[in-house]
């Protein structure tokens, strides 16, 4: 079949290196992709957001399936855009419907959700422009540090964590008056701080039926030792050594049956990837947050630890039938760790040759911010490769991935030396 998927990152190269493993697969498109994808797929330079323009690509291209990489496009509706266009409904999207999409796009929605699905997760409140006085209120019940999340889509950025009350309150007024994330904090969610270790939980579900993808942790802050800015992700692990059989057991059982159930309960129509952000508090799982697609550097660990043919149960979810499917996965442990651009995640520069990715041995290279201009790898993003290792553990995985980390080089490349420090 000809497959369609959206998307530029490292998450969209592992998921476009996994599919073309698939003999079902017999012609790969990614939009727009990035010079990874290039080298194994065909790109195509349009945004997934241009709906009309990726409905031009589906019916000049004849396509079979459309696969999501990006939250965006599914908060935008792109799934009930295919399937209430009559050249498009027959070619399945593997994402959630623009209500699905909700978990990710709206923080409330998310609260309210686990709240009347009884889903362990932290007390919260949400206020607008017209009740900031009142959260400032609020903010005095809570105990330090403060928590307030943009309501909307905020590339990730969106999350505050503040030790003293003033600065709290006063954040909580630059958001919802003076519009420091946009429209993203027109609404803005206050809630109680967890105090734990993360992990990420990864589900594909069609609506009906669920699988359990390996688990993953990142690792966010731009430093050493889980220090300074919040990145898109810095480095990632799978499976996870603190989570044991019986703490997975409570995330499936308290958390994964329960929001797939919900999702039924609400009749929303849900064809893709539930992200379940966790944190573990003494030894039981609580809801972070909801994304709509895999995370990235997550994907990067998650995909390859799959054996299963990763077409296939796309076409069962598209069929309805993930039930009936089998996903198998590698025992062994896979780590990745992100280079990036120097000065990333603030001001940073895009156009820096790379070179050493053919001497690379042992290790998989996902591209994520680069692109190929006359004939060599340039970086263009913050996040520039994912350099992704297997082992028998963590340690031994993440040991190769430094080891091919210090072949490559571009102009102000930085990495950071500890991932897995804490475990």
């Amino acid at each position: 079949m000809n497959i369609l998927l959206l998307g530029s990152g490292g998450r969209e190269h592992a998921l476009a290196w996994k599919m073309l493993q698939s003999p079902k697969c017999d012609k790969l498109f990614v939009a727009p992709g990035n010079a990874g994808t290039d080298a194994i797929a065909t790109n195509v330079n349009i945004s997934p957001l241009d709906f009309e323009a990726v409905k031009q690509l589906a019916v000049e291209q004849a396509i079979n399936m459309v696969v999501v990489g990006p939250e965006d496009p599914l908060v935008k509706g792109i799934y009930d855009y295919f399937k209430n266009d009559n050249e498009l409904k027959h070619i399945p999207v593997i994402g959630p419907s623009q209500h699905g999409a909700q978990l990710e796009g709206s923080k409330e929605f998310a609260k309210k959700f686990l709240i009347k699905n009884n889903i362990p997760t932290a007390a919260y409140s949400s206020f607008s422009k017209e009740t900031v006085e009142d959260g400032c209120r609020f903010l005095e019940t809570l105990k330090a540090p403060y928590v307030l999340k943009a309501d909307g889509l905020a590339a990730g950025k969106g999350v505050l964590i503040l030790n003293d009350l003033a600065e709290a309150q006063q954040e909580l007024r630059n958001m919802l008056v003076g519009a420091k994330f946009g429209q993203a904090s027109a609404k803005v969610v206050i809630e109680e701080f967890l105090s734990g270790i993360e992990l990420s939980c990864f589900v594909l579900t069609d609506g009906k039926s669920y699988k359990l993808l390996p688990m993953a942790k990142d690792y966010k802050r731009i430093g050493e030792g889980d220090t300074g800015l919040n990145t898109g992700g810095m480095g990632a692990v799978s499976p996870v050594p603190f989570a044991d059989e019986v703490f997975l057991q409570k995330i499936e059982e308290r958390i994964v049956k329960p929001t797939i159930q919900g999702l039924k309960n609400d009749n929303i129509e849900y064809k893709g990837f539930v992200f379940i952000g966790l944190i573990k508090v003494g030894d039981e799982p609580y809801v972070i947050e909801y994304n709509v697609r895999m995370g990235d550097p997550e994907t990067e660990v998650v995909i390859p630890r799959l054996t299963s043919d990763l077409v296939e149960l796309f076409e069962a979810v598209a069929e309805e039938r993930l039930g009936d499917a089998v996903l198998e996965t590698d025992e062994r442990s896979a780590t990745t760790v992100m280079v990036v651009s120097g000065g990333y995640p603030e001001d940073y520069e895009k156009g820096k040759a790379i070179s050493g990715l053919a001497d690379v041995e042992g290790s998989v290279v996902f591209h994520a911010g680069t692109k190929t201009e006359n004939g060599n790898v340039v970086t263009s993003g913050g996040r520039v490769l994912a350099v992704t290792s297997y082992g028998d553990t963590w340690a031994d995985a993440i040991k190769k991935s430094y080891q091919n980390i210090e072949k490559l080089h571009f102009d102000k490349m930085y990495y950071r030396k500890d991932i897995g420090f804490d475990l």
